[in-house]
């Protein structure tokens, strides 16, 4: 049963957390955003961080310290701290696992590797206390209006639909990068045979250009909705130690350019959906 709870509560978090990106970055962009890793309404790293909190300080009340009692200022350093351990962390992981990146602070001040950034570890310590000190409290009191039969019953079903979200995103993910790397494949093909007899043509090269982005256009047509989900919500590509060609000595990854011309086509299209990411997983 506290399993089952705690599992509610990462998933109501984590929708919470959906909502604030995505309303964020509606603002910001003037366009709806449909903020996440994950296909579904939600964003796992905020679920992951309150019901972390939530766990830490019952351990901490088995000493007698409980949140009400600890220090505001103590309570935001700690908020601080954990949150940007969390994001710091997460990206690494998505890094490694997918050498992509859903958020990059590189652009603000005090950043590290562009993971984290003072600024923004601020604003996290500073909602960290406000949900530790008034909406833990106000949603632990609706635990005992909720039988304990409907909280396992809604673990069950979110955990289906969780898990499904993602295999589905690891799927099309995956797919994606596969995709990518086509791409990069067959322009490097295309672009290594000619490179060197026309890397002082500055004409030709300029059509090579040209060349590429219709090849980006047409991988493009062949993504699925979900994939294109996906690369929208990427901000940035960091280069595979393994990558080699062409594509190793430009500036712009091959997934880079797969996206600029997925904005291009939903701006010819006049598709709503944003042409920009911002925010976080």
């Amino acid at each position: 049963m506290i399993v089952a709870k705690y599992f509610v509560e990462f998933i109501f978090y984590s929708f919470l957390g959906w909502v604030w990106e995505s309303v964020y970055c509606t603002a910001k962009q003037k366009q709806w955003q449909d903020r996440g890793f994950l296909f579904g309404p939600i964003c796992p790293i905020y679920g992951s961080s309150v019901v972390g909190l939530m766990l830490i300080f019952q351990i901490l009340g088995k000493f007698g310290i409980h949140a009400e009692t600890v220090p505001t200022w103590l309570l935001f350093i700690g908020c601080m701290i954990g949150s940007a351990f969390m994001e710091f962390f997460t990206s690494w992981i998505l890094e490694k696992r997918f050498h992509a990146r859903w958020w990059d602070y590189s652009e603000l001040p005090l950043n590290i590797q562009g993971r984290i950034a003072l600024p923004v570890s601020i604003g996290f310590g500073l909602a960290g206390v406000a949900i530790i000190r008034y909406l833990v409290p106000a949603v632990s009191r609706t635990h005992n209006m909720i039988p304990e039969l409907v909280y396992e019953v809604l673990a069950i079903l979110l955990a289906g639909l969780a898990g499904a979200d993602l295999a589905l995103t690891e799927a099309s993910l995956s797919s994606l990068l596969v995709t990518i790397e086509a791409y990069k494949s067959e322009f490097n093909e295309r672009a290594e045979k000619t490179y060197e007899a026309v890397s002082d043509m500055p004409g030709t090269l300029k059509s090579a250009e040209q060349r590429l982005k219709s090849s980006a256009s047409a991988y493009v047509g062949k993504l699925t909705f979900m994939q294109r989900h996906i690369l929208m919500n990427i901000k940035s590509f960091t280069k595979n130690p393994q990558d080699s060609g062409f594509f190793a000595g430009i500036e712009r990854h091959p997934g880079k350019r797969l996206k600029d011309a997925l904005m291009s086509r939903r701006k010819k299209n006049d598709d709503p959906s944003e042409d920009e990411t911002c925010g976080e997983d």
